[in-house]
């Protein structure tokens, strides 16, 4: 389903990106804390806290950023938006962000694909070749046993589960994330990652080095960006080697 690499390197990969700036977290803190500042009863919040520990952002950081949010401190006004497009070699493109100023934001993206050879798109262009899905990771370790945990994750309403060299992919729907999250850690089973993700059901890959290179670059520069949370392609390589 799009994923590549083992689980233990994707998310070092993941967790390098993340900790060189804690300002794409605390956004989302931000934004998730407008419905209401206690985790308890607000679990995007709750979601995006445990994110940000998992990144070791500090305590202060996430309070501020919750504060923002409920306006007990003054902050920017955040806007999430998408963009669409295919990159180099044709691969297919969702580019996420959260901005304070969607004009600066537009033109950085706009520049960053004609710069590296892509071409950026209407909304809709590539989003059907995506679907939305829950990814829930689990490490192989002593006492996590497949079929235990595939029984857990079916009685919470996964939809798959695929086994990789050194853990363990359980697929849900965006509703039952939430429950299926839930239920594997009541059982005692740690996860390495859980987010809702765009996956590719159709791949593509770049026929030409200078494509790959190319598109490794677009993607490096856009993840470097502040204001872009996440970028998601449909290409069949693994682009963080």
């Amino acid at each position: 389903m799009g994923r590549h690499g083992t689980i233990a390197g994707r998310k070092a990969a993941q967790d390098a990106k993340r900790s060189a700036n804690f300002t794409k977290y605390a956004r989302v803190i931000t934004i998730a804390a407008k419905a209401g500042g206690d985790p308890d009863y607000n679990v995007s919040l709750k979601h995006a806290i445990e994110r940000a520990k998992g990144i070791n952002m500090p305590n202060d950081k996430i309070e501020r950023a919750i504060k923002k949010g409920t306006g007990e401190l003054e902050g920017e006004s955040y806007v999430e938006e998408s963009f669409e497009g295919y990159g180099p070699g044709g691969v297919a493109m969702i580019v996420n962000v959260l901005t304070d100023n969607n004009n600066r934001t537009t033109s950085f993206v706009k520049h960053s694909f004609d710069r590296h050879n892509g071409n950026l798109g209407k909304p809709g262009c590539v989003s059907y070749m995506f679907e939305r899905k829950g990814v829930i990771e689990i490490e192989k370790a002593d006492g996590v046993d497949e079929d235990s945990l595939m029984e857990v994750g079916m009685e919470a309403g996964m939809e798959d589960m695929a086994s990789e060299d050194d853990g363990y992919v359980i697929y849900t729907t965006v509703d039952d994330f939430d429950a299926v999250q839930e239920a594997i850690e009541k059982a005692g089973y740690v996860i390495a990652n859980a987010e809702i993700d765009y996956l590719p059901s159709i791949e593509s890959a770049p026929e030409s080095e200078s494509d790959i290179k190319s598109l490794k670059k677009l993607v490096s520069e856009l993840e470097e960006n502040d204001d872009v949370q996440k970028v998601t392609t449909n290409c069949s390589l693994d682009l963080s080697e």
